[in-house]
């Protein structure tokens, strides 16, 4: 049986970290993020409906976008108001300035760089 050395290794921008090994078992994969290519940018007072493809649609008009996600509360399931939307680096400032303020299904967008969250 053939075995792919996996620990620390990169797989289309996620680092590869195995929990543990064991040839009897599969073995949980875990991807941590690594992008040095993208930004991910906070999108503030969102409509309760918007869905991440309507976030993507009214970021692409201003560049590449990687990816959107929106934030939900955990027990209803409900939106919480903002959400995040991965960006080409070389986009960020021009979405920012693009989309913050900017009506977006009658709210005002509040858009910026997304700060690392302490844990």
């Amino acid at each position: 049986m053939n075995y792919i050395v996996l620990n620390s290794s990169f797989f289309t921008g996620y680092n590869i970290l195995p929990l543990t090994h064991n040839r009897n078992k599969l073995i949980p994969i875990y991807f941590s993020e690594v992008n040095e290519l993208a930004k991910t940018l906070y999108v503030g007072n969102l409509p309760w409906a918007t869905t991440p493809e309507d976030l993507s649609a009214a970021f692409s008009n201003h560049g590449q976008v990687i990816s959107s996600r929106i934030i939900k509360d955990k027990e209803t399931g409900r939106s919480r108001g903002f959400g995040f939307v991965e960006v080409a680096d070389e986009d960020a400032e021009k979405m920012i300035a693009a989309m913050d303020g900017k009506e977006f299904n009658g709210r005002t967008l509040t858009v910026n760089e997304a700060k690392v969250r302490a844990e």
